[in-house]
This record gives structure tokens, C-alpha cells and sequence, in this order.
């Protein structure tokens, strides 16, 4: 297997081919080591590197397997780390100068996790500035580049991760999402994003932002997704919000199919612009799942505009993080959180907690509407990936902060904290592309994944490579 291939190869074959001594650890991390250093340059996905450390991993990982001591539902893979997760010993900037130097002293949990399960990390993913924005540039590390067209955006926050796998640089990489931040770079890079439900994957120590932020995997696989979930997932009482019970197999039924689903399409969520190229291939897509055997009707959700409501829990969360430090760091920090953090502070107590009352109407609308069906399908995005020196597509309305506009179908689940993944699911004319984003209700994190894994075998994604 030459090194290109063997880089493309999902987690779940180079498994089975460790297991069967057939393929070593050290061959894999070579291998996507050299692809890294090769188009890092490039795409600027990467950060922060631990090539030397993950090359003696894979050695220990070798020995491991030799002895039949490798045990680990991760053993010997190579994955990469957002670099919003604290990483023990290993530099965590946030994309943010206020932190360039920082070097943690512990693990986030899921970073811990996959640790124990004998994943091991070539690095940290670059991130927009704490997390703020879906598009992929930071003052700390620049542009991260889209792998189909350089300069375009790649999503944000976790863009280096949907860069990595993109590219091709191993198969497995950690994502969160506080606003769309799997699913987004997943839908512009062309690759599979899963936030699973809030929970799912316990995130300690947890974010002040309102409980909205979900760890997840990016990957080119279903499969790959799935396995990845299962070495992070399960019950953790450092974090009171962490579901009960271990880790589910999503594995096992992954090919249950969809048949006899009853299946809710909304291509706006009855109010969101959306350009015609994305609405006409996530129409194309929705189709398929007739195709497979649901049944499927055009809904008007019912709930309404929600973008006054998040652009208040938004900015207040950020200007309850950032509010004291303007004075020290404005002049070094995107101009676009300034604002946000700025307009944050002009919000009152009650405009919060009108707001956190408008959130918890929401759920009630959500919860009747997965009463009726077993899923939601809408476009991830309403707009494809455009130059990532911009915050904003050129032919949409410009403002200063609020990118939301055309993230629009993604915040409502992180606010009642549904399962969603994204499916790619097509490309724009010149070659960008398309996700389709697949919802489903309370703590149905495998229904999405089977939902997700018969979509791909209906119409694969993973044989198209970006051209780096």
C-alpha cells in the first residue's frame, strides 16, 4: 500500500490490519507524519506538532501489538487534537495571543479518552479565536486553507481538524461544536462531522458558554465516526452534564438502514436565506432517503427566527469571557470578537434571561416536532465556502460580528442539544462542497449514524480527494 492510500485508509481497515500484523503502527504514523510535513505548509492545519513524540508511540504501539498487549479501541491510530482542548504538557493557544504561551497542566477529558483507548496525537488543529467564528483564520495562525481551493474557508472553529481530514492526513480528528463547529467544516471541506448529543462525550473542564459546546469527531468515514465517538463517550462525574452509562456500540447496526423512517425536510427552517446551489443539491440529496424507503414531508418547523435569541446568549457568553480583557488585548485580537464581546456588554440581565426563556420554549417545539418524525434533514450551511479573509459572503449582508446569518440551520441544535451530523452530499459548480445536515431527537446519537451510514452507501463520498 503506497503512503498516499495508506493516509485515506479509514481507521476501522487500518485496524484490522494491525490486528492481523499485516500493517504496523510505525508504517501508519510515517506515513501520515511525511503527508503532514508535506501540506501543512500549505493549508496551515496544524499548530502545534508532536511528530517525535506520536513516532515513539507508534513504536511503543508496535511492541504492543507484537505481544498481544494492544487492547486499546484506538490502538496505534493516529489522530489529531483541537487546539481548544487542553492538552497536558503540549501548548494549547486557542488561537488567541492571549494564551501563545500556554502549556496546560492537564487533559480535557476527551482528550484523556482518547488517550486510554491508544490513539496517538501528531498535533494540535488551528481554531478561529476561542472558538468565535465559523471561518477558518486567527490572529495567532493566519488563514487555515480550504484543501479544494486555497484561501476559501475551510469552517471554523475546529477548521485544522476538517482541513486533516480532508487531506488525507490520517483518519481520525477531534472536533467541538459550540455553534456549528463540527458540521461546519465538515459541510465545507467535504467530509463527515458528527456532534453528538450534549453529554454524549463529557467536556471537562467545561466552557462557560451557556452548555452549548458538544466534543465530536471529523472524519471521511461513517464507521470512522462512529468508533472514534465510542473511545470518547460515556458517563464521567467530573462533568455534571455527562450522560449516563457507558459508551454505546455504534458500530454494531450501523447498516440497519432507514426504511420506514418517518422523515421531516425543511430547506430553510422557515426563515433562513439560502443560495440556490445548496438548496438544489440538498434537495438532491433528501430525495435519496425516499430512495431508501422513508417517508418524507416538506415542514415549516414552527419555531420561528431564532437569530435575536442566539445573538444575545452569544454575545453574553463572550462577554462574560473576554469583557475584562479587552483593555489589555483589543489591538491583538480579531476585530470581529471585539465587537461581539463589545456588543455583549451592552446586554442587560433581562435581555438574558428573556432569551434563556425563548431557549427553553424552543425545546418544546423541537421535542413536539420529533414526536411526529424520526428525522430532520435541512442543508448544514446555507452558503458554500468563500475567501476566509472575509467574515461574511460578499453577495449577504455584511456585519461586524454576526456571522450567524448564514450558520443558521446549526445553533438550534447546540441550544437543545440534539444529535446532528453532517453528510457531504454534492459540490458547487466550481468545485466546492455541499453538506446535508441530519438531525435527530433526544439522545438518538445511533439513529443519526445509521441514518448518516446509509446515506453514504447510498451516494459515497469518501473516493473524492481535494486536489493537494
Amino acid at each position: 500500500m503506497d503512503n498516499e492510500l495508506l493516509c485515506f485508509t479509514p481507521a476501522t481497515e487500518l485496524l484490522r490490519l494491525m490486528r492481523a500484523r499485516a500493517l504496523s503502527p510505525v508504517e501508519i504514523m510515517k506515513a501520515v507524519v511525511a503527508r503532514s510535513q508535506a501540506l501543512n505548509p500549505a493549508l496551515n492545519f496544524l499548530c502545534t506538532e508532536t511528530y517525535d513524540s506520536a513516532l515513539t508511540q507508534a513504536r511503543q504501539a508496535e511492541d504492543a501489538f507484537m505481544r498481544g498487549d494492544a487492547h486499546g479501541l484506538l490502538h496505534g491510530l493516529p489522530v489529531t487534537l483541537k487546539d481548544l482542548s487542553l492538552t497536558q504538557g503540549v501548548r494549547t493557544m486557542g488561537g488567541s495571543f492571549m494564551y501563545e504561551r500556554r502549556v496546560p497542566a492537564i487533559n480535557h477529558v476527551h482528550v484523556e479518552r482518547l488517550q486510554n483507548a491508544g490513539a496517538i496525537s501528531i498535533g494540535k488543529t488551528t481554531v478561529s479565536e476561542l472558538g468565535w467564528s465559523g471561518v477558518s483564520r486567527s490572529p495567532v495562525t493566519g488563514i487555515t486553507h480550504n484543501p479544494w481551493k486555497s484561501g476559501m474557508n475551510a469552517g471554523a472553529s475546529s477548521a485544522g481538524a476538517g482541513v486533516g481530514a480532508a487531506a488525507g492526513i490520517g483518519p481520525l480528528h477531534q472536533g467541538s461544536d459550540g455553534a456549528g463547529s463540527v458540521r461546519m467544516p465538515a459541510a465545507f471541506c467535504g467530509v463527515y462531522g458528527l456532534k453528538p448529543s450534549f453529554g454524549r462525550v463529557p467536556y471537562h473542564p467545561t466552557p462557560n458558554n451557556g452548555l452549548i459546546s458538544h466534543v465530536g469527531p471529523l472524519t471521511r468515514t461513517v464507521a470512522d465516526a462512529a468508533l472514534m465517538t465510542m473511545a470518547m463517550a460515556g458517563e464521567d462525574l467530573r462533568d455534571q452534564w455527562s450522560l449516563p452509562g457507558a459508551a454505546e456500540d455504534y458500530l454494531t447496526g450501523l447498516d440497519a438502514g432507514v426504511r420506514g423512517l418517518r422523515v421531516a425536510y425543511s430547506p430553510d427552517l422557515g426563515h433562513l436565506r439560502v443560495d440556490a446551489v445548496v438548496a438544489q443539491r440538498v434537495a438532491a440529496a433528501v430525495k435519496v432517503f425516499e430512495d431508501l424507503g422513508c417517508k418524507v414531508d416538506e415542514v415549516d418547523p414552527g419555531w420561528g427566527d431564532t437569530s435575536a435569541m442566539e445573538a444575545i446568549l452569544f454575545a453574553g457568553a463572550y462577554a462574560a469571557q473576554l469583557g475584562h480583557e479587552l483593555e489589555r488585548w483589543a489591538d491583538r485580537m480579531d476585530p470581529g470578537l471585539v465587537a461581539l464581546t463589545r456588543h455583549g456588554l451592552t446586554l442587560s440581565a433581562a435581555d438574558y434571561g428573556r432569551a434563556q426563556a425563548q431557549r427553553l420554549a424552543l425545546w418544546d417545539q423541537m421535542h413536539a416536532l420529533f414526536q411526529r418524525y424520526d428525522l430532520l434533514l435541512t442543508p448544514s450551511l446555507s452558503v458554500v465556502a468563500f475567501p476566509a479573509a472575509q467574515l461574511m459572503p460578499s453577495h449577504w449582508p455584511q456585519h461586524a460580528w454576526d456571522w450567524l446569518q448564514w450558520a443558521g440551520f446549526s445553533y438550534p441544535f447546540n441550544l437543545t442539544g440534539l444529535p446532528a451530523a453532517t453528510c457531504p452530499c454534492g459540490f458547487s459548480d466550481d468545485g466546492l462542497p455541499i453538506g446535508l445536515q441530519i438531525v435527530a431527537g433526544r439522545w438518538q446519537d445511533k439513529r443519526v449514524l445509521q441514518a448518516s451510514h446509509a446515506f453514504e452507501q447510498a451516494r459515497p463520498w469518501a473516493q473524492y480527494r481535494p486536489p493537494v
